[in-house]
């Protein structure tokens, strides 16, 4: 090797040294390129490597900084920016870091953040270039798309069992919060609260005078019947233990007003309360001769004495077997409403035995002046259940919302998601924020249920009830499909602890407008502790950043 180095420094030498012709400045020249191109060849690659990674660097510095951008000011924006970034990326080949974040709500809230350096060259400084800037730009936007979800959420008696109201509450409070982390500013997401047994629930308090109430069935006298059951307006005798409107007079009017059932104190739910004297319990009518005489006369019965019902409308009456003490039909007062409302259609006092063919039942559309199916039908249900709330983002209220829901009643999934729709629309005493046409907007209802359909306004019948939700025999028409059609996505829970079938009807239901049965919306689970797995699931699909680089 010394030998050859030797003869190459001669060689040198002797071109140096060299004064024939224009050799030296002919090679130099002819050198140059080829050094160039080598030179940005390596130079090149080394700055691409950290430009790569300066925009991994920026991707999650964009992420971590995405949650409070909105609510930091400018200058703490720009020290966390350059602290996230500086923690992700560190290469002692680049200098002269510059880092630079930009929150901004027009057309969605979104982030910019970008970073620029030199890298230092080892060949181009041949050719003037000492050093290359490199750099990148990553966006995190959150904003361009907002979201509204309605979740519909069963609280049936069944929901009791195998602590399945348990798990729905941890549940529901915790997709609360994922939606809520996932709102940089009020009104990036809303949500809606729908619970449902075989009603749902209004404030009665500030609704009870609203235009939009059918007070049909409300109003309408009891049937002349005698079932073993409670009473209210549109209900059968006898009367047992609820607060509607009877009197207790023996020449009944369509005036009376005297001695309601009262909605208090020892008495309360009865008609001219008599007394089993064995056993203190109170009864309808008279017992044992002790009874509150309505006509100064008194009773002698050896037995509880129900009640038998005469007339219709205003002249409706009743009177205990033995003709004694008869009881006039007079409507309580709309206060008294407990706020349930059953499903939308004719009444049945009317003697309909089926919902409207308008099919106002499973649609949104507004109440039409006149039309009393399109009303929404006020009902004394005693297994109500909680009040729905619609869209908002008061996520503590919500939180103790969910924390009030207790199991009662029949299952009635239409009426649910028929509610769970209008929260989205607004409607009846539920208000939907107008959209900001700067935004897009996804639209979603979560609907869990623990149950097959069992009651609604008209039916008992399963397959009747899930017709109306969704009918396999019309190319899916229903509930259902309209509201995908209307560009709402539809994810459902069945909740199956007791060995029920899968149900179909909820596999159809779920769906979006794209794809208007999509399984892969169902979930089902078979344990109450399943419940959160799918809650966390739906909930991370719905809040995912969108980062562009």
């Amino acid at each position: 090797m010394n030998t050859v180095w030797s003869k190459l420094t001669r060689s040198l030498r002797a071109f140096r040294a060299a004064r024939a012709g224009n050799v030296a400045i002919t090679f130099a020249l002819a050198s140059l390129p080829v050094v160039g191109t080598i030179g940005f060849a390596v130079d090149y690659s080394r700055a691409n490597s950290v430009k790569v990674a300066i925009q991994s660097a920026l991707d999650s510095t964009a992420l971590m900084l995405s949650k409070d951008a909105a609510t930091i000011t400018n200058t703490d924006l720009q020290t966390r920016a350059l602290a996230y970034f500086n923690s992700l990326f560190n290469n002692p080949d680049v200098t002269g870091i510059a880092v630079n974040a930009v929150y901004s709500t027009t057309g969605g809230s979104h982030l910019v953040v970008s970073a620029t350096g030199s890298v230092a060259t080892n060949f181009l400084g041949l050719i003037g270039y000492n050093a290359i800037t490199v750099g990148g730009t990553a966006t995190a936007a959150w904003g361009s798309t907002r979201l509204r979800v309605a979740l519909v959420l069963d609280t049936t008696g069944s929901m009791a069992d195998d602590g399945k109201m348990t798990a729905l509450k941890s549940s529901t409070k915790n997709l609360l919060t994922q939606l809520s982390s996932a709102a940089s500013t009020n009104g990036d997401v809303y949500v809606s609260i729908v619970p449902f047994s075989r009603d749902v629930r209004v404030d009665a308090s500030s609704n009870y005078n609203a235009s939009w109430i059918d007070w049909t069935d409300w109003a309408a006298p009891p049937a002349n019947s005698m079932p073993s059951m409670s009473v209210g307006p549109g209900s059968n005798c006898p009367y047992s233990s609820w607060t509607n409107g009877f009197t207790c007079s023996p020449t009944p009017t369509s005036t009376s007003t005297t001695s309601r059932i009262p909605s208090s104190g020892t008495y309360s739910g009865y008609i001219c309360p008599s007394v089993n004297s064995s056993t203190g319990s109170y009864y309808n009518g008279c017992y044992n001769s002790t009874q509150y005489s309505a006509n100064g006369s008194s009773a002698s019965c050896s037995g509880h004495s129900n009640c038998t019902c005469t007339n219709t409308g205003s002249a409706k009456h009743c009177a205990t077997n033995s003709g004694y003490y008869e009881h006039a039909w007079v409507v309580n007062d709309k206060s008294t409403w407990n706020g349930c409302i059953t499903d939308r259609g004719d009444p049945l006092s009317t003697g309909a035995t089926a919902p409207s063919s308008a099919d106002y039942d499973r649609l949104v559309s507004a109440p039409v002046s006149g039309t009393t199916a399109s009303y929404y039908p006020a009902e004394q249900y005693s297994m109500c259940t909680t009040a729905m709330m619609g869209l908002n983002y008061n996520w503590a209220a919500m939180s103790s919302m969910v924390d009030s829901l207790t199991p009662s009643g029949n299952t009635n999934q239409p009426v649910g998601l028929v509610w769970g729709w209008q929260s989205l629309v607004g409607g009846g005493p539920l208000t939907a924020p107008a959209k900001d046409p700067d935004y897009s907007y996804t639209d979603v209802i979560i609907l869990m249920s623990d149950g097959l359909n069992t009651q609604d306004r008209w039916y008992s019948s399963q397959s009747s009830i899930d017709k109306r939700m969704y009918d396999s025999t019309k190319s899916g028409i229903g509930t259902c499909a309209n509201i995908k059609n209307s560009g709402v996505t539809i994810y459902t829970i069945q909740v199956n602890t007791g060995g029920d079938p899968t149900s179909t009807l909820l596999q159809n239901c779920a769906g979006s407008p794209e794809k208007l049965v999509d399984t892969s919306k169902f979930y089902m689970v078979t344990s109450a502790n399943g419940l959160g797995a799918v809650f966390t699931e739906i909930g991370t699909n719905l809040t995912k950043l969108r980062v562009a680089n």
